[in-house]
């Protein structure tokens, strides 16, 4: 927890770092794209949200999202209860920046439904909130609400960040998250990955 201590404490006056931990270069990318496997997605027999338990609490009255937004965001001040009172958030999906925290949704990179189609499952409660709620990893990001929305549960097949220079640095979240978690990826999915990574 004193990981998430200094998080929330770090930034007050200043630019927090505007981008999740643990990004993967692309050649590394590519390299552990090569190492994931390949399958069809699973059913969505069974899912819930509710089944990712997120928005935890982190460190005292501080959430996942609250964590989230002080991390992304810049010239953040927060609350006593840590939700911010003021600063602005870049969206890079979209190149849009808000000062609204209303207008910005924590987007899970891999999305839950297609994290439980590809491995999640099978997994326990507790392996699938520490998931929904990772800050270690490329797996959240505060990006435009709307376009969070239009974005889904889609993979990268079916859905990519508008603006096109970010999507070396999608892809390679995606791809760190499902290595990281050992999720599966399909052949579509893996074809749009590698034509995203040719772009770094």
């Amino acid at each position: 927890m004193a990981g998430i201590a200094a998080l929330l404490t770090t930034g007050l006056g200043g630019t927090a770092a505007a981008e999740p931990p643990g990004i993967p270069d692309g050649a590394t990318a590519k390299t552990l794209l090569g190492e994931l496997s390949v399958a069809p997605d699973g059913p969505l027999d069974g899912y819930d949200r509710d089944k990712f338990p997120h928005w935890i609490d982190q460190d005292g009255s501080c959430n996942t999202r609250e964590a989230v937004l002080k991390r992304d965001g810049k010239d953040v001040q927060t609350g006593s209860d840590c939700y911010p009172t003021s600063g602005s958030w870049f969206s890079p999906y979209d190149g849009a920046t808000w000062t609204q925290p209303s207008d910005v949704d924590i987007d899970h990179v891999v999305p839950l439904a297609d994290a439980w189609r590809t491995g999640a499952a099978k997994w326990t409660q507790e392996q699938r909130q520490a998931y929904a709620n990772d800050l270690t990893d490329p797996q959240l990001i505060a990006v435009t609400d709307n376009v969070n929305q239009e974005k889904g549960d889609k993979s990268p097949d079916q859905w990519k960040p508008p603006t096109t220079g970010y999507w070396c640095t999608y892809a390679s979240m995606w791809v760190a998250v499902k290595h990281k978690f050992k999720l599966t990826v399909n052949d579509a999915e893996k074809a749009a990955l590698t034509e995203m990574l040719g772009k770094c």
